[in-house]
């Protein structure tokens, strides 16, 4: 049978799911929106994360596997009016197609009871894009997880989960409310934190040469603005600074996170 199209924002089921683009709403239900069909194919890859997924006709139309994907998984498919998608996108744009996930995000302990070999460690990060980028940075370079601390932005707001490409499906997500309280955890579970800080005694190429990244890593990265407390930094068994060869003054956060995530990567693929 076709899905009855909806085509009134003020539907309860539409009212619903627009209420998660609100971050007490997305908390209190552990739900959240995952706007475009490429983020949709990844949570529907993921087993038991999507809920239900709205889709106008015209993207509905564009995407035939992703219905009969989401058929395949006994997920809801809502096909909706251009009116409603724009209701419920977060973009000047819509591109058509929202789906409703469960949170993804996991405790910090059950990370560490998986032995993991990396780990990007985001301190106090404020813009919700670059959180999404060093998600997806984290995930090209098979990091194990990602784990947002301090005042860090929530992972789940719209332009984050839109940044990371799909990638927030790949690989756990932990949020921690205590930046030092992580970072004695990873301590104790032999984990090393590296932070990157452009003010580092130590340099990312000597970093590689000396062997250090071969170990369990956890790269510490800090907020845009203001970069790492001096608390975080005090954590940390080396300040790593990575090298400007050019005339720039620095990286920006995203950049700096890919950087030092391929530096490990790199060091751990060649070990195997």
């Amino acid at each position: 049978m076709e899905p009855v199209e909806l085509t009134s924002p003020r539907s309860p089921t539409v009212k619903s799911a627009r209420r998660l683009t609100k971050a007490n709403s997305r908390a209190l239900r552990r739900m959240f929106l995952a706007e475009g069909p490429q983020a949709v194919r990844e949570a529907l890859r993921r087993p038991g994360t999507a809920t239900e997924i709205f889709a106008t006709p015209a993207a509905e139309e564009r995407n035939p596997a992703l219905r009969q994907a989401a058929l395949d998984s006994d997920v809801g498919w809502v096909r909706v009016s251009t009116q409603v998608m724009t209701s419920l996108s977060g973009t000047v744009t819509p591109q058509g197609m929202v789906a409703v996930c469960r949170f993804v995000d996991q405790p910090l302990e059950a990370i560490l009871e998986r032995a993991p070999g990396l780990l990007a460690v985001c301190a106090d990060i404020r813009d919700p894009g670059n959180a999404g980028t060093v998600i997806r940075c984290a995930d090209a370079a098979g990091a194990d997880a990602v784990i947002l601390a301090g005042a860090s932005v929530d992972p789940y707001n719209g332009k984050c989960v839109r940044a990371s490409a799909g990638s927030i499906f790949h690989l756990p997500i932990c949020t921690a409310g205590s930046t030092v309280g992580a970072l004695e955890l990873l301590d104790r579970s032999g984990v090393q934190v590296l932070a990157a800080d452009a003010s580092g005694d130590v340099s990312l190429d000597e970093v590689i040469g000396d062997g250090r990244l071969a170990g369990p890593t956890a790269w510490l990265f800090g907020n845009e603005a203001h970069g790492l407390a001096d608390v975080a930094i005090s954590r940390a068994g080396a300040v790593v600074r990575i090298p400007i060869y050019g005339q720039a003054e620095s990286l920006n956060l995203a950049a700096a996170a890919a950087v030092c995530l391929y530096a490990s990567a790199r060091v751990r693929h060649h070990e195997r």
